[in-house]
């Protein structure tokens, strides 16, 4: 599956932004969807995923309560609304389709190419 990830922009600090991941080639039902970022000099690291069956979501400890991770599998399209955006959230995000609600980059075999979210304090 082809993942293109768009919705990035500038944003001052506080303020929103909804990423999108939409899918082409395949559906991406069977799978679980993660959103990664990478931000200036470090490594990727992840943010979110939801499973391809229960939709459990599961999110890492610095987004949670300001992110949230939904998916329309009629859309093959995974979103992610991003809420109270911090200087520090500024990354590419990266979108993934793997066949495990894992927060590993190892668990995924399909990623997007990257939007970029730049927060302005």
């Amino acid at each position: 599956v082809q993942l293109q990830a768009s919705g990035g922009g500038l944003v001052q600090a506080g303020g929103s932004l909804r990423l999108s991941c939409t899918g082409s080639g395949r559906t991406i039902r069977p799978y679980s969807m993660g959103w990664f970022l990478q931000a200036p000099g470090k490594e990727r690291e992840f943010v979110a995923v939801i499973s391809s069956s229960d939709l459990r979501t599961s999110y890492a400890d610095s987004v949670k309560g300001r992110f949230t991770i939904s998916r329309d599998n009629a859309k093959n399209t995974v979103y992610l609304q991003m809420n109270s955006l911090k200087p520090e959230d500024t990354a590419v995000y990266y979108c993934a389709a793997g066949y495990s609600p894992s927060a590993l980059l190892s668990a995924y075999d399909y990623w997007g190419q990257g939007t970029l979210v730049t927060v302005s304090s």
